[in-house]
């Protein structure tokens, strides 16, 4: 564009030349070797002109033709430097975009049309496209000599920093960084790196002159270096608590709360510090400031724990001070409430505790209602009736970094090796279902209070005493001899889990011919067992009263025993009935079916019979050991002389 003004200026200034003279005619005479030459001026200067133009244009064509050897092969290489530039670029594109194919395809146009010592893209391109095709070892050569050349130092070194980050090789990739943050300083990628690996080594030293290299040569802004710093001076403050080192870490935490007033961890560890040093003031000032910015359950911790002497009403106090100075806080009436049940005022922290849910409902302030309850009423329905509250009750607040969750503050994230990546915030959970009823905060906490069940009334259980094999007093009021013809055999309904007796129309499936005897067994109850009859005995009378006519009942009494559970009807419908061949004897026979064992006392007492009897259906082991061993062992056969042992029944028959 100037060069076109200037020919435009230059035929302007001609014109005006010409017409200039045109305006002021004259004439031009030349002599020369006695020769006289006489024209116009403005024919004079018409030739001078024609006569320039004229050499001009043969110099060119001279030129031209001297020069047009190279001019040619200068064309022909500028148009091979063209098409490889144009399948570089297309290369490069194709690569970003993942297709290997055409990728590596420009490659090898590009290295036939460019040269690499050239053009240094073309061995990015090269690398770029085996990362493509999955030729890890090829691109990382790539890289290598890429580094290699001080053109394209700082690209190989990312290409390797990299690489070694997918490969898992944290020493690779911290060697890289650094090279490139020592040969390039304002690289930002290999600044935060290297200041991402020295922190994570607790390396806060190297950490911090990093940091300020960094903020002098503007990588970073003033603001992101003051806050990276506090944090940087916060964990070196942590360390140096815990090391002893207590006037350091005061110096490191007045530094980092001076730079990020609002980070918690610094406020905390500068009080903590001073506290150590018997500043409580200044110590309780600092955190009575961010207090009132922002409540934080570590900053109350410290602040209610102050003086490790303190007793629990002065924690209580200390407490109700934070409590005045941010007033209608979740955080303040969780903190008077958990300082009020150690010191054990339990209506002040359920008082405290019912207006923090009203607040801001969380699954810690339930839980604290259950511990409350727990300590003042016991009642085990309401404490449960909280911890219900705090399952369905949204999550607390807790340090969170890259989805991980952690219990104290930390300077760079466990998972990615990020600096000042924790954040105090709910943790990421599952996404619920569909809200079918939308309730406020408040709501919920008001529904949660009401229903909380009454307060019972705990009444003195009674006490079930299982009996056990004892000695059983048996009343048997026994009329008259008992006359052998008179029982069938029928079976015998046993009812193990009653003690008294059972009249005979209440007996279940009792047959209406044979006269029912009611029995006791023993709590525990064993396979019944059949019982054989046996040739009564003439039994004497117990006591001189009249015969009882046919028919009579026998009737049983016991001691009276602690009422055992019920037993449900179909629990016994096949355990408690035993079949007797046998039918219900009086009570002579039944007195031979104890097997020897019982003992038997006679005494009138106002015309009844006491029996003491003891285990029914045992028998020593000695006649066991002698009814074993009278058959040979390899004897299986039966011995017909053999008389009836005794009945093999643990039950007891009356």
């Amino acid at each position: 564009m100037i060069r076109l003004l200037f020919y435009v200026l230059v035929v302007l200034l001609l014109g005006l030349g010409f017409a200039w003279l045109a305006d002021r005619p004259g004439d031009l005479v030349i002599t020369w070797q006695d020769r006289q030459i006489e024209m116009s001026l403005m024919a004079a200067a018409t030739a001078v002109a024609v006569l320039i133009g004229a050499i001009l244009l043969i110099w060119w064509l001279v030129h031209a033709i001297l020069v047009s050897p190279q001019t040619v092969s200068r064309y022909f290489r500028a148009r091979k430097r063209d098409r490889g530039y144009q399948a570089l670029s297309t290369g490069l594109i194709a690569a970003g975009a993942g297709d290997g194919i055409t990728a590596r395809k420009m490659t090898k146009r590009t290295q036939g049309l460019l040269s690499a010592d050239q053009e240094p893209l073309i061995h990015l391109l090269d690398a770029q496209a085996a990362l493509i095709e999955g030729r890890s070892e090829d691109a990382r050569a790539k890289f290598e000599a890429m580094a290699e050349d001080p053109e394209t130092r700082e690209l190989g070194l990312r290409g390797l920093y990299i690489e070694a980050r997918k490969a898992g090789a944290d020493e690779a990739a911290r060697h890289y960084a650094e090279k490139a943050a020592e040969s390039a300083p304002q690289l930002p990628w290999a600044a935060e790196a290297t200041l991402a690996y020295r922190s994570a080594e607790g390396n806060w030293d190297d950490a911090i002159r990093l940091l300020e290299k960094q903020r002098l040569g503007r990588v970073i802004d003033k603001a992101q270096a003051d806050r990276k710093k506090a944090v940087l001076l916060t964990a070196r403050a942590f360390d140096r608590l815990e090391g002893g080192d207590v006037s350091g870490a005061r110096t490191d935490g007045l530094e980092a709360n001076r730079l990020a007033p609002e980070l918690v961890p610094a406020a905390i560890v500068a009080a903590r510090a001073l506290y150590r040093e018997d500043s409580l003031r200044k110590g309780s000032s600092i955190l009575e400031k961010l207090w009132k910015k922002s409540p934080h359950p570590e900053i109350a911790d410290t602040y209610v724990l102050a003086r490790p002497g303190d007793s629990t009403h002065d924690r209580l106090k200390r407490a109700q001070k934070l409590e005045s100075i941010k007033r209608n806080n979740a955080e303040s009436l969780y903190a008077v409430a958990k300082a009020a049940l150690d010191a054990r005022e339990l209506k002040l922290a359920r008082d405290m505790a019912e207006a923090a849910i009203r607040v801001k409902a969380r699954e810690s302030t339930y839980l604290l209602l259950a511990d409350i309850e727990e300590a003042d009423t016991g009642d085990q329905g309401r404490v449960r009736h909280w911890l219900a509250q705090a399952v369905r009750a949204p999550r607390d607040e807790a340090w969170t970094a890259d989805g991980y969750v952690a219990e104290e503050w930390a300077a760079v994230s466990p998972v990615t090796g990020r600096l000042d990546a924790f954040e105090w915030k709910v943790p990421v959970e599952q996404l619920a279902g569909p809200i079918e009823h939308a309730e406020t905060i408040r709501g919920e906490a008001e529904r949660a209070i009401e229903s909380l069940p009454p307060v019972a009334v705990v009444e003195p259980k009674e006490t079930v005493v299982v009996a056990e094999a004892e000695p059983v007093i048996e009343h048997v009021e026994v009329e008259a001899p008992v006359k052998e013809e008179t029982v069938a055999s029928e079976p015998v309904i046993v009812e193990p889990e009653k003690a008294a007796s059972v009249e005979p129309e209440k007996a279940p499936e009792a047959p209406p011919e044979p006269e029912p005897v009611s029995t006791a067994p023993e709590p525990v109850s064993p396979e019944p067992v059949a019982e054989k009859p046996k040739e009564p005995e003439p039994t004497p009378p117990a006591a001189e009263k009249p015969a009882p006519e046919a028919g009579a009942e026998v009737k049983t009494e016991t001691a009276p025993a602690p009422e055992p559970e019920p037993v449900k009807p179909e629990q016994t419908a096949g355990e408690q009935k035993v079949e007797a061949k046998a039918g219900a004897k009086p009570a002579r026979r039944e007195q031979k079916a104890l097997d020897g064992e019982a003992a038997v006392m006679q005494a009138v007492d106002g015309g009844s019979t006491h029996i003491v009897t003891d285990a029914v259906g045992k028998r020593t082991d000695k006649e066991r050991e002698s009814a074993f061993l009278s058959k040979p062992p390899d004897d299986p056969g039966i011995d017909e002389t053999q008389e009836d042992e005794e009945p093999k029944s643990r039950f007891r028959l009356f």
